[in-house]
């Protein structure tokens, strides 16, 4: 009868820790199984340009925010503004972007339609990027452990991933967890 009840309470146990640690997390922490390896291989088009292919190669020789977003997404809205300041203060800039639309799930959108949207929000709200990686199908965001968007990367010269934030780039969140790094990054350069 008692082995009956190890079990059970071993069980009940474990649950509870699980939970109570649970309780003291930040869902917004992603310890991302990509740091400090190198960009994932892709071949993808040019959102504006899509005749004009990009790889992981552009990461090379520069320091990096690959920044994950699109139109549809409000919190990429509010971040828009930082990001374009940061831009003006010099730093590079990549934009991942994927349309939800595009997905036959979400219903169909043009190529073209997408381009006016994300011409319309960038024109009234800032552009930051040096370029947008037009993710059609998700693949490269699903091969960098993508969850939604805003996320941003910080991609060393090497093309090596150095940090993965979940959430909006704001200047909080330069201050205490990009800035440190990114610095360390250019010193290196």
């Amino acid at each position: 009868m008692k082995k009956f009840l190890v079990l059970p309470l071993l069980a009940f146990a474990g649950l509870l820790v699980f939970l109570y640690l649970g309780l003291f997390s930040d869902p917004r922490e992603h310890k991302s199984t990509l740091l400090e390896h190198v960009m994932p291989t892709f071949t993808l088009p040019d959102l504006m340009e899509p005749e004009r292919q990009y790889t992981a190669e552009v990461f090379a020789g520069k320091v990096t925010l690959l920044n994950v977003w699109g139109v549809w997404c409000i919190t990429c809205a509010i971040e828009l503004p930082y990001l374009t300041q940061l831009q003006q203060e010099g730093k590079h800039i990549v934009g991942l972007y994927y349309d939800q639309d595009i997905d036959p799930d979400f219903g169909v959108k043009t190529v073209a339609r997408v381009q006016q949207e994300v011409t319309q929000k960038l024109t009234q709200l800032g552009n930051p990027y040096a370029f947008n990686i037009f993710d059609v199908k998700r693949d490269l965001s699903l091969d960098l452990g993508v969850t939604g968007a805003p996320e941003t990367f910080l991609i060393d010269q090497q093309g090596r991933i150095r940090l993965h934030h979940i959430g909006d780039l704001n200047p909080r969140v330069w201050k205490n967890k990009f800035a440190p790094i990114y610095q360390q990054l250019v010193a290196e350069l």
